[in-house]
């Protein structure tokens, strides 16, 4: 190693010895009288002995032997502080389970051996090359299992006291990594990289104020922790990667030790093609699955972790925008539970009985189940989860039931889910056969039974918000079509009325130019009700308009009306912000009301006016008049009128269009003297002089 790279190597170790040192200090400052306090100060104490020895050896002035034997008491004592961090979490007690307990023996083992080996040599000396290979074969080892305490320390933490131990996790977690790259290296290729080595000691120096502020951020370790299910695959998965990595490993060096010219070559192909199998090991669903299962067989009194199999079905059935997607997130929900590739769900659609609703990654299975057939009324009758490989093996748990043709002929059909609502049958789920071999028991069947219910409640949710949804539209194209057969009787009255006085005026020349003028009005106004029945009762957009106008309309659609309105013309320049054909529409209704309750040698009058920033239409008349509890109680509720023909709705149009706009609606009447509608619109203050704006 060239003496420039050695003084950089002295320099880092002796940088990481000092601040150790001054860790160590720290602790013992604060931490005199906690168990933690002392494992941590043996921990920093021991890492400084360790950069104080590197740094000796970097300059020539100590075996490699001491040096060795201090990284692995240092390891020793930041695994032993993982594993008393994780003890200590544990409920009153309680033991560390099996796993954990497992990879404590094997770290245990390894460091035992190591220090051992610094100084004994198991191996020959005349086989200095194997003794090296198989030292960093055990540093590698060591540095994976403290990976996995590293990793599962932070994993099985709460994510509300992350915080405190983040820093302390992710500082042991970049030393480990380093080394384990450092000596993965070392193994593979039979010598040290000088560079990654020198530069070690300033990487350990680096990580110091890490530890230190996780440990003043949780001082007494003790986030309550357990093993869950994830933490066991996760420590199984990561364990057995390593392990794997480390046979590759052994058995690269094999190949370039024994192969001869060809050795370096076979070892680099060998590796590569062992590096691609873990890959697609790790992404192998169905590996994954089995892992899962083996674990939850082996380690655990019961098969599933309700709590995390719970949040994760909620999260998979309620993900995405309300109503996407639901059906098939459903089957997605319930098949994740059981490992399962996919499924399919049948719901209930009136008397067209069961039928496919939706899938996830099975668009093959098709088929349609009658509602009175005999596989469903057992179905509801049950509310078993019917296993239809037992169906074939067991016939005296079904009697004579059998499953539906196009369910027998997908080879791949394994279990059919009922959905209940109450004690309704709303659909079921069939899924595909698990690719971790999960085997059916009373466990699985109560849990899908009460996923199935969570899901058929969402369903049955979704299946009213779509009936309410189509009940809305219904209702709004109903009231447009009450609307439209109000306008429509009205024109029917105007037209029956000029019928009636048209055999005794038919010879007179103003009562025929009255005559033409009220069908061209009623032409007119039939054709804009077909328009709107066109739109689908949609309104056109506001516009701004002249209220002269909308007055001048009104009183001209009620031409066949012996009794005519006197109109006070108002200023041009007053106008108002609405959708033109219905305002006058409802001032219409008003005003012909007005003409229907007064007698011909009464008087209706219409006019309008600017007051208080407001646009006042008032209709006044000298007819009938009403008392105050029909004017509470009656005058604007929908559906209810005085007249045998009358449909009720006049008013109330009046009411709820004057609403939108803005406005509102009085009205002031006594019996036998008369009614004034008063008729209150904002004024539209962006209006300009020249007509209407588009």
């Amino acid at each position: 190693m060239p003496d420039t790279l050695l003084l950089l190597a002295a320099i880092g170790y002796g940088l990481a010895a000092l601040a150790y040192l001054g860790l160590t200090g720290l602790i013992v400052a604060s931490w005199r009288r906690r168990p933690q306090g002392r494992l941590l100060v043996l921990a920093t104490g021991l890492s400084a002995v360790w950069g104080v020895f590197s740094a000796l050896t970097a300059w020539g002035m100590m075996p490699s032997r001491l040096e060795l034997a201090s990284e692995v008491a240092r390891n020793g004592a930041w695994l032993t502080l993982l594993f008393y961090i994780l003890h200590l979490r544990l409920p009153t007690n309680s033991s560390l389970p099996t796993p954990l307990r497992f990879i404590g023996l094997l770290g245990g083992l390894l460091v035992g051996s190591l220090l051992l080996a610094s100084f004994y040599p198991l191996v020959a000396p005349t086989q200095p090359v194997l003794a090296r290979w198989a030292g960093n074969l055990g540093l590698v080892l060591l540095t994976v299992i403290g990976l996995v305490l590293t990793e599962q320390v932070y994993r099985s933490t709460r994510p509300e006291d992350r915080w405190a131990i983040k820093f302390l996790c992710l500082g042991l977690g970049g030393l480990f990594v380093y080394d384990f790259y450092l000596y993965a290296n070392a193994t593979l290729f039979s010598a040290m990289d000088a560079q990654v080595w020198a530069a070690r000691g300033y990487i350990a120096a680096l990580v110091t104020p890490l530890i230190a502020v996780s440990a003043a951020r949780n001082p007494e370790w003790s986030a309550p922790v357990g093993l869950s299910r994830s933490m066991a695959f996760h420590t199984a998965s990561l364990l057995g990667a390593g392990i794997y990595l480390l046979l590759m490993a052994g058995a690269g060096y094999y190949l370039r030790l024994f192969g001869g010219e060809w050795g370096d070559v076979v070892q680099t192909v060998f590796i590569f093609a062992a590096a691609m199998l873990l890959v697609l090991l790790m992404f192998s669903g169905t590996l994954r699955a089995r892992l899962r299962v083996f674990l939850s067989k082996h380690f655990f009194s019961y098969r599933y972790d309700y709590r995390e199999e719970w949040l994760d079905f909620t999260r998979t059935l309620t993900e995405g925008k309300p109503g996407e997607q639901l059906c098939e997130r459903a089957v997605e929900a319930l098949a994740k539970l059981l490992e399962s590739p996919g499924g399919a769900l049948w719901m209930r659609e009136g008397n067209a009985g069961y039928q496919r609703a939706s899938h996830w990654n099975w668009a093959d299975l098709q088929g349609t189940e009658p509602e009175d057939s005999a596989f469903i009324q057992w179905l509801a009758s049950t509310q078993w989860v019917v296993d239809l490989d037992e169906m074939k093996t067991r016939r005296d748990l079904y009697g004579d039931l059998d499953a539906p043709a196009w369910i027998r002929q997908a080879d791949d059909a394994w279990l059919v889910v009922p959905l209940m609502l109450h004690d309704e049958l709303l659909g079921f789920v069939v899924l595909k056969h698990s690719l971790g071999n999960v085997s059916f028991n009373w466990e699985v069947s109560d849990l899908l039974k009460v996923a199935a219910r969570q899901a058929a409640a969402h369903l049955a949710q979704m299946r009213a918000s779509n009936q309410l949804i189509v009940a809305r539209q219904f209702e709004s194209f109903n009231r447009t079509t009450t609307f439209v057969i109000h306008d429509l009787k009205n024109l029917i009255a105007q037209l029956s009325l000029l019928l009636a006085n048209a055999e005794k005026h038919k010879h007179n020349p103003e009562f025929q130019a009255d005559m033409l003028e009220t069908v061209e009005s009623a032409v007119t106004r039939m054709n804009k009700v077909l328009a709107q029945l066109r739109r689908g009762g949609g309104e056109a957009q506001a516009q701004s308009v002249a209220l002269t106008d909308i007055l001048a309309d009104a009183v001209a659609s009620k031409q066949a009306f012996k009794l005519r309105p006197t109109l006070d013309y108002p200023p041009a320049s007053l106008r108002v912000r609405a959708e033109r054909e219905r305002l006058t529409r409802a001032i219409g209704h008003l005003l012909q009301n007005a003409l229907e309750a007064t007698p011909p040698s009464g008087e209706v009058r219409l006019r309008a006016f600017e007051e208080a920033g407001q646009a006042i239409v008032e209709i006044s008349d000298t007819g009938i008049g009403m008392d105050d509890e029909f004017i509470r109680t009656r005058l604007f509720q929908p559906f209810d009128s005085t007249k045998g023909a009358g449909m009720g709705i006049g008013a109330y149009e009046c009411r709820e269009t004057l609403r939108a706009l803005g406005g509102n609606i009085d009205v002031d009447s006594t019996p036998g003297r008369g009614t004034r509608f008063r008729l209150s619109l904002p004024l539209d203050d962006n209006a300009y002089a020249g007509g209407d704006a588009a």
